[in-house]
């Protein structure tokens, strides 16, 4: 397989040697930023070792660029879980973001809330996560790096200016802990029951392994969700794929101006 050094190098051939500065991984409904880069668009298909991305709704493509002054590279989409059983698949795809220079990544995703007052069309910023799921990104490393501490991985200073940014839009922006759920079918009523009991207040299928492989690699990390659904068994909704993506944009649009804003005053 391409290591992170060869590919960040192709990289760099096509889109210039000016360092990122920032990652962004996208979730449902926010593809179309990735168009918004000044810059160019590679293919996962043209990165040997690149996860296949197997997930209808979401752009196979790395954006390198400039967003709102910020030198930039934006994952159109993540290989999840439930895809291979693979948590360490976007390991590559990280190594490579650091091997560009990036210090930073933030991370989005779509979610069920099983908060009333976080409904569908709302964003919730990540002030940490639970991981039901009980996998790990990191089984199988060899070295001691692997003894990652977890405190703060959702990092404060991004936060905060994240919560800002929110602030100077008018938007709100609650914060809340999310569940990683390996997926892909949804959660039970039960289940959910039991998430909130632990303390969770959203739930998805992603995000978490990423949160672990940054920290591992060093990157400081933020992440918001989109809330597209409430959890099972706290409404009449019908939960379901195509729901997710018909209710994603709703959010998005909001989420997008935070990430927007958030960037002109990147430090």
């Amino acid at each position: 397989m391409t290591d992170a050094a060869t590919l960040a190098t192709l990289i760099r051939n096509r889109a210039g040697s000016e360092p990122v500065r920032l990652g962004l991984i996208l979730g449902s409904g926010l593809g179309h930023l990735a168009h918004a880069v000044d810059g160019v668009a590679i293919p996962y298909t043209d990165l040997p070792g690149f996860p296949h991305v197997g997930v209808s709704g979401h752009n196979p493509n790395l954006h390198v660029g400039m967003l709102e002054g910020v030198r930039v590279a934006v994952f159109g989409a993540r290989e999840h879980y439930y895809e291979s059983g693979n948590p360490r698949a976007m390991l590559l795809p990280l190594q490579v973001l650091k091997a560009l220079g990036a210090e930073s990544l933030l991370l989005t995703n779509a979610a069920g809330s099983m908060r009333p007052d976080i409904p569908p069309g709302n964003v919730m910023l990540l002030s940490d996560h639970i991981n039901y799921s009980g996998l790990n990104p990191l089984i199988g490393e060899k070295t001691d790096a692997r003894f990652v501490p977890m405190t703060d991985a959702h990092d404060p200073q991004m936060r905060r200016a994240l919560e800002e940014a929110a602030v100077r839009l008018g938007i709100d922006l609650p914060e809340g802990v999310y569940c990683w759920y390996s997926g892909p079918s949804f959660e039970t009523p039960a289940e959910i029951r039991m998430l909130k009991l632990l303390g969770g207040d959203a739930v998805g299928m992603s995000t978490v392994p990423e949160v672990i492989l940054a920290r591992f690699l060093g990157l400081r990390v933020a992440a918001i969700s989109t809330i597209t659904n409430m959890a099972a068994g706290m409404s009449d909704e019908q939960i379901s794929h195509e729901h997710t993506k018909a209710m994603a944009p709703l959010g998005a649009a909001k989420l997008e101006q935070i990430l927007r804003e958030f960037l002109r005053s990147f430090r």
